[in-house]
């Protein structure tokens, strides 16, 4: 009985001593991933679909306070847009973030509707006149807490044939990239409260040419993002809340306008 009692304590201790490393290991992990859901996908006031989407990122911490990490960044529609195509999107990214400075390298790859004629499927294609891939750098700066403005800049670096971001001379070889370039100022108008608001402007051009993506092709510099976003937190059970938001956006450029309704799952 002795010998029973005995092993039952020391098979209760294992056990407990591994319940403390596996909340420990939760609790320190580095590895992560989230999942959103939306009406729609719009991006720096583009629409690139108008069908429910979702979405998710993978990422992994690569230092001990999390302020650099990697991922992988997925979208897909959940029904083919009015012209048949489906939006599907995979990206890569690295990045650093303090809090309130953020800079992050992406590589992006929207297979919806590729122009073979200038772009190719291919996604390992990453040759300078063909590759879909762009690869964009984006940065954001938070100033301090008695005035929260927030500034984000973001350059297309590299690649972008489909989205019309490379140039070709008349011979078809390659000529140069525009940099297409996207600038938006934040401010949280409402924080701390049951509902939070936050309204920002965006605009865009181009490094190297006189067009840039995200405008009508007809100015250098245009305003292409206007709008409000609204966020809150409902509480669904005791462990568990759901994080949702409604955005309201508008392309001065464009001349057009969305609504967004979006959930964080997990």
């Amino acid at each position: 009985m002795k010998v029973v009692k005995i092993a039952c304590l020391i098979i209760l201790g294992t056990g407990k001593l591994f319940s403390q490393e596996n909340t420990e290991a939760k609790e320190s992990s580095r590895l992560d991933f989230t999942a959103n859901i939306q009406n729609n996908h719009l991006w720096r006031g583009l629409i690139i679909t108008d069908k429910p989407v979702v979405m998710g990122n993978l990422s992994y911490a690569l230092d001990s306070e999390k302020k650099w990490k990697a991922g992988i960044w997925g979208a897909s529609s959940l029904t083919d847009d009015k012209d048949g195509t489906h939006y599907k999107e995979i990206n890569y990214y690295i990045q650093y973030s303090d809090g309130r400075l953020y800079i992050g390298l992406w590589d992006l790859f929207n297979s919806r509707n590729i122009n073979t004629a200038v772009a190719s499927e291919d996604i390992f294609n990453y040759s300078q006149r063909r590759t879909a891939h762009i690869i964009d750098l984006r940065t954001n700066y938070t100033f301090g807490p008695s005035f929260p403005l927030n500034i984000e800049a973001d350059i297309m670096l590299y690649g972008g044939a489909n989205a019309g971001e490379v140039v070709l001379k008349e011979d078809g070889s390659y000529k140069k990239n525009k940099y297409s370039t996207y600038v938006q100022v934040s401010y949280p108008v409402i924080a701390g409260q049951k509902v939070n608001l936050d309204a920002f402007v965006g605009a865009g051009f181009a490094l190297n040419d006189r067009y840039f993506l995200y405008g009508n092709g007809k100015n250098s510099f245009d305003v292409v993002n206007v709008g409000v976003k609204a966020g809150k937190t409902i509480k669904i059970t005791e462990h568990y809340s759901l994080p949702v938001a409604m955005m309201a956006m508008w392309n001065p450029s464009n001349k057009y306008a969305r609504i967004q309704l979006a959930a964080t799952v997990f």
